[in-house]
């Protein structure tokens, strides 16, 4: 009984798990793992703020090529137009996050003012826009590291072949913190954000004092490898058109990319909820304006310019200008530049924290499978943590971790999640009498119809460079959860359809209990005698010949077995289908409907992956191959092999010892 009773064994697996993730955590331990404003902050804008670092960047890519040197007074007015949107949707989502205080953002405001159904579009908005998020984040990221490098060491050689490599260990290391748990990641992820803040704070305001003595150089917008410039005779908007201005302000619009991860992760502040993560939300946005602006300003005054194949970046050639040359100049750009890389890299844990808590809201409403509700050994959502990882690490292969390419996938799924929230908090006013209805009404309206038009703007402009497959991969990605859904519903359907009493209740009238033989062993003596603690009308134990020489070896063997009182029978199998087989012979013992019928499978069970290498089994697939049939249950009966190798061994060294 003390060996019986004894705990089970840790398996490889958990060992090696318990080994490279700490020790597991109890579940109650869920509402203690909650961050504070400050921790919040850095964990969940550094996505948002660290598109800074690239947002002026794309806007100039787009008017350079076309307007040459007036791109650099174009910027301005392009940025203060993300500016004022950036507004718009800072007061929806304090809205959003004062009246939903449970994480999911605009999934649930969607949810629960238009139905789970249509909901399912700001689902694949955000799984989408997560999805690349991670990407751009740590390509971006690797870009400021080789930008360093380039600009530090003067040569177009280096480390460009390693851009996409490190982008994807960085993905790597990325999930493994989060699997760690909550409140290691918090730790961990939130510092970069105030480095980043302080770097670029830095960089602006010694800017704005060299440019107001004088002292601020331009770039050299005709250096090798630049953007080409376009031709402008000075005139601020000569030569563009209003097409390519919209293509800047859609580029542009990437700088507001992660501004609903507060929405999303509202679950992860401590209470009251709804108001630390307004107070978050608005130190987030504020912090986010002042940077956009400051370099997109010291773009306009440095010329700093794109490059063909991105490095250096703008945000590298600013830090490069406004610190100069000499040691004092490197430590400034090195610390701009591993700032930057450092928010970069962790504003790609903004999704790993809002995706899996995404994820498994809508699994739990039945839209996506049910394992993304789990979670892990550290309270982490696991699967949803692994399956990000996979499919950002497939998106940045395909890519070659190119910023330029991804962009063109990333603005469409979260400015389509915002006009979600904004038309969901439209919805939700409109059925309520309350103070500032009007007002409420208004800006949400506002914030829907400009989101829904930044989506159409991004759509049209960018479909030929990559945006074609967002627009794909949204009703296909509706459709696969709305079919999910379905068959969830389906099969709930037919599982809770629990019938009434039957009259025909008691109806078998016979019990028969057959035992599969394929050897003499401990594992069909138990399950022998389990037969007869059963107290069937007939027990019989059989034997399905593929072998006949075996066979006859096994009945020779069990004649002469002490202790076993049931006869073996053997039924001939010519044709070698097992499952077939014994699914007739199930259906002869049963077609009266009047027996009842137990089949009892012995499995023999191998702890050793050795064990499991040599031996396959077969239960499940004999228990498949009765499921359909009435009157017959098929019982699986373990027998740890292992064990009793063990027990033997132990009873061998007891009879060698004096």
């Amino acid at each position: 009984m003390a060996d019986t009773a004894a705990p089970l064994p840790d398996r490889l697996g958990y060992r090696v798990k318990r080994r490279l993730l700490g020790p597991p955590l109890v579940t109650e331990r869920i509402r203690r793992e909650k961050l504070r404003n400050p921790i919040a902050l850095g964990v969940l804008a550094s996505d948002c703020i660290s598109s800074t670092a690239y947002g002026s960047e794309e806007m100039l890519r787009v008017l350079v090529p076309v307007i040459g040197v007036a791109a650099f007074t174009l910027i301005l007015p392009v940025t203060g137009a993300i500016l004022l949107v950036l507004l718009l949707l800072t007061i929806c989502y304090s809205d959003v996050v004062t009246i939903y205080t449970r994480a999911g953002g605009s999934y649930i405001v969607a949810r629960e003012n238009f139905g789970p159904d249509i909901a399912q579009i700001a689902a694949v908005a955000l799984l989408v826009d997560y999805i690349v998020t991670v990407a751009v984040q740590v390509s971006a990221g690797t870009n400021a590291i080789i930008s360093f490098a380039h600009l530090l060491g003067g040569t177009w050689t280096g480390i460009d072949h390693l851009q996409l490599p490190l982008s994807v260990g960085v993905v790597v290391l990325l999930a493994y913190g989060n699997l760690r748990g909550l409140r290691e990641a918090g730790r961990v992820f939130a510092v970069p954000a105030y480095l980043f803040m302080l770097a670029v704070g830095l960089m602006l305001v010694i800017g704005v004092i060299r440019g107001l003595t004088g002292q601020l150089p331009h770039a050299d917008v005709h250096a090798a490898g630049a953007v080409p410039l376009g031709e402008s005779d000075g005139g601020w908007l000569y030569g563009a058109s209003l097409f390519m201005v919209l293509r800047a302000f859609a580029n542009g619009g990437s700088s507001l990319t992660g501004l609903e991860a507060i929405s999303n992760g509202v679950s992860v502040f401590r209470e009251p909820q709804g108001v630390n993560a307004r107070r978050t939300l608005v130190a987030m946005s504020c912090a986010l304006g002042t940077l956009v602006l400051g370099v997109s300003a010291m773009a306009h005054f440095t010329h700093a310019i794109p490059y063909r194949d991105g490095t250096p970046t703008v945000l590298a050639q600013e830090a490069h200008l406004v610190f100069g040359g000499g040691v004092p100049g490197a430590l400034g750009l090195a610390f701009v530049q591993l700032a930057t890389a450092l928010i970069l890299y962790t504003g790609a844990n903004t999704p790993f924290t809002g995706f899996p808590f995404l994820a498994s809201f809508v699994a739990e409403d039945r839209f996506l499978p049910r394992q993304l509700t789990r979670r892990g050994h550290r309270l982490a959502f696991s699967n949803g943590i692994i399956s990000l990882a996979v499919v950002a690490i497939a998106l940045l292969v395909v890519t070659d971790a190119t910023v330029d390419r991804l962009v063109a996938l990333y603005a469409i799924g979260v400015f389509t999640a915002f006009t979600m929230a904004g038309a969901g908090l439209t919805a939700y006013h409109l059925r309520r009498r309350e103070r500032g209805r009007i007002r409420k009404v208004a800006v949400n309206l506002t914030t829907a119809v400009v989101s829904a038009t930044v989506v159409l703007i991004f759509a049209v402009t960018k479909f030929t460079e990559g945006a074609w497959l967002v627009v794909v991969v949204f009703p296909l990605g509706v459709w696969a959860l709305i079919r999910i859904n379905r068959e969830y519903r389906a099969e709930a359907a037919a599982l809770e359809a629990v019938p009434g009493p039957r009259d025909d209740a008691s109806r078998w009238h016979r019990h028969v209990v057959y035992v599969l033989a394929d050897s003499i062993d401990l594992a069909t003596v138990e399950a022998l005698r389990y037969a007869h603690e059963l107290r069937p009308d007939e027990v019989r134990a059989l034997h399905i010949m593929i072998d006949e020489s075996h066979a006859r070896r096994l009945m020779a063997r069990w004649e002469r077995t002490a202790g076993v009182t049931v006869a073996l029978e053997v039924v001939e199998c010519p044709d070698r289908r097992l499952r077939h087989t014994v699914r007739e012979l199930a259906a002869r013992t049963t077609e009266d409907g009047r027996t009842a019928l137990t089949l009892l499978v012995p499995r023999r069970t191998y702890s050793s992956p050795l064990g499991k290498l040599l031996h396959r089994g077969t239960a499940e697939a004999l228990a498949k191959a009765l499921e359909h049939l009435p009157g017959v249950a098929v019982t699986i009966l373990p027998f740890d092999v292992g064990r009793a190798v063990r027990a033997m061994g132990r009873r061998r060294k007891g009879r060698q010892m004096p």
